[in-house]
């Protein structure tokens, strides 16, 4: 790929001009509070904004936050991130209580060089989101009339064909940020020649949303542990009972054909930790995979399964992890995801958390980020990339 990058964009200089970065700062919010939960994905996007700041560019943010339906929602205000990513740049973030309006076209107006300015949530017009090409295209001239240059820095957004991600930079000089070139760079590691044994570890709920990445790297990898919720349309495609546990009938003989095609290269759990109900509070026990009681749902991998994983995995040299292994949520539920995690982490490999609830779970889990060679931003974007479709946002950029 022929992508410009933000220090190409530096060497240029910046001082004085207006950047357009679009972040993702799509962070958790406590229902109750309002407060981020967890604020990774600001602290993300940290070294393109500060490399920025000290050029003296005039810093212009936008993101989207959440799913609002085209039309501004106080849930959804990015007003927290604006002040969360102050505290972690050390200067006042300056807030467009708007995203194209008079506050946005005012807020941008006032700021002197190095300072930086964050808009409402693009998804508050409807235009972000919008299929016509003429309408997305409309909002894409107002945002693109903020900027000078155009940085794309949010991987997570890149698989969406959006007016920030795809439509703004045919509008204004565009490059990638540090995070986005980051991410392609490791994702290719694991899409060109991994270094073997080549281990993915797949999690979650559904089969069919892992289907296309499952189909994409059964030829690639050395072995394929499947955990979560979507193991037991597997576990059912072998013919066991499954209980009431999580199942899609009608992936389950295209569960089948993927054991067949691939005898011995998928791993699956030999038992689960099986509770009365979906509930923290749950009776639960530990039985094997092929006996959960018919009226019981399967909410974790058992020990047996996190033993023959982790022995699996201590044999890598590449590991790519997507999904959870159980209801990590819940403390009664959360070993499975704990001990495939901590597994990785001890892994001699290249390992890359894929984003979404994996990168969540290993900061809810209090483990050590450092432990794992990359933790992405882009669950949705990770899979779509090592899928090999393209990537509206990774194509606007290329030259």
């Amino acid at each position: 790929m022929s992508i410009r990058t933000l220090d190409d964009l530096l060497a240029e200089g910046v001082s004085g001009r207006r950047v357009l970065v679009r972040a993702d700062l799509n962070v958790p919010l406590d229902k109750q509070t309002g407060d981020i939960t967890d604020d990774g994905r600001i602290r993300a996007v940290l070294p393109t904004l500060s490399a920025l700041v000290r050029a003296g560019a005039k810093v212009v943010v936008c993101s989207h936050l959440g799913r609002p339906k085209g039309a501004p929602d106080p849930q959804f205000s990015l007003r927290p991130v604006a002040g969360r990513l102050g505290e972690l740049l050390g200067a006042p973030v300056h807030f467009a209580s708007d995203t194209v309006g008079d506050s946005a076209r005012s807020t941008v107006e006032g700021l002197a060089d190095g300072q930086v300015a964050l808009l409402e949530n693009l998804r508050f017009n409807k235009g972000e989101t919008s299929k016509d090409d003429a309408e997305r295209g409309g909002f894409a001239d107002q945002l693109a009339a903020f900027g000078d240059a155009y940085v794309d820095d949010a991987f997570g957004a890149v698989h969406r064909k959006h007016a920030s991600v795809y439509d703004v930079p045919a509008r204004l000089p565009q490059v990638a940020g540090r995070l986005v070139l980051r991410e392609v760079e490791v994702l290719s590691r694991l899409t060109g020649e991994p270094e073997r044994p080549y281990v993915v570890v797949l999690g979650g709920s559904k089969v069919s949303d892992k289907l296309a990445v499952i189909e994409a790297l059964l030829p690639k990898v050395d072995r394929l542990l499947i955990g979560g919720g979507m193991c037991f349309t597997f576990l059912k495609a072998q013919g066991h009972e499954v209980g009431s546990s999580l199942l899609e009938e009608e992936m389950v003989e295209t569960c089948g054909n993927l054991l067949q095609r691939s005898p011995g290269k998928i791993m699956l759990p030999v038992d689960v930790v099986a509770a009365d109900a979906f509930a923290p509070d749950a009776a639960h026990d530990t039985v094997p995979a092929d006996g959960i009681p018919s009226h019981r749902v399967g909410l974790d991998i058992g020990p047996e399964t996190v033993a023959g994983f982790a022995a699996a995995l201590s044999q890598a040299k590449t590991v790519f992890w997507n999904g959870p292994m159980g209801v990590f949520e819940m403390a009664a539920f959360a070993n499975g995801t704990r001990g495939v995690a901590e597994a990785i982490a001890k892994a001699d490999a290249f390992s890359v958390v894929g984003g979404g609830d994996s990168a969540a779970a290993v900061r809810a889990l209090g483990l050590d980020e450092t432990a794992f060679s990359h933790i992405s931003t882009g669950g949705g974007a990770s899979l779509e990339y090592l899928e090999g479709k393209t990537l509206p946002g990774i194509a606007a950029l290329e030259d």
